[in-house]
């Protein structure tokens, strides 16, 4: 397993309750790109339109050696989940009011797959304590 690329903002910004593994539905030049590190997923997030899951905000870099059609960086790419995931997803979000973002994109027997997660978002004492701690964890190895 080859890992591209990782949303480090996710862990800190949300508390992550669930994860999944997804494929993804992509051109040739896109896998190109993505096996040159030229991929963001930062920004991202997943939605769930009848019954299939989509990732939005996921930029992948225009491949520089294509001659053939190339898509937008920035296009909405259909990732690849069970129907029975998808449905489960989809009722823990309306139940619990959770929000779906990536947490890593990574190469898989030569397959772009992403690692997706139900998240909830994080408060801001949440994040000050979290800061303290990690803190306090430097002083004492430091000793």
């Amino acid at each position: 397993m080859l890992i591209i690329t990782i949303n480090k903002r996710a862990r800190y910004n949300y508390e992550i309750i669930e994860t999944y593994e997804a494929g993804l539905a992509l051109t040739g030049s896109e896998i190109k790109s993505i096996r040159n590190n030229d991929v963001s997923i930062n920004e991202a997030f997943v939605i769930i339109r009848k019954k299939e899951a989509f990732i939005i905000n996921m930029v992948i870099a225009q491949y520089k050696f294509s001659t053939a059609y190339v898509p937008d960086a920035d296009r909405t790419r259909k990732l690849l989940l069970h129907k029975s995931e998808i449905k489960k997803i989809l009722q823990r979000i309306k139940l619990e009011r959770l929000t779906m973002v990536p947490l890593k994109l990574y190469l898989k027997n030569n397959y772009a797959k992403l690692e997706i997660a139900l998240v909830r978002g994080k408060k801001n004492y949440d994040k000050r304590e979290l800061i303290k701690q990690r803190d306090n964890e430097r002083l004492r190895q430091k000793r």
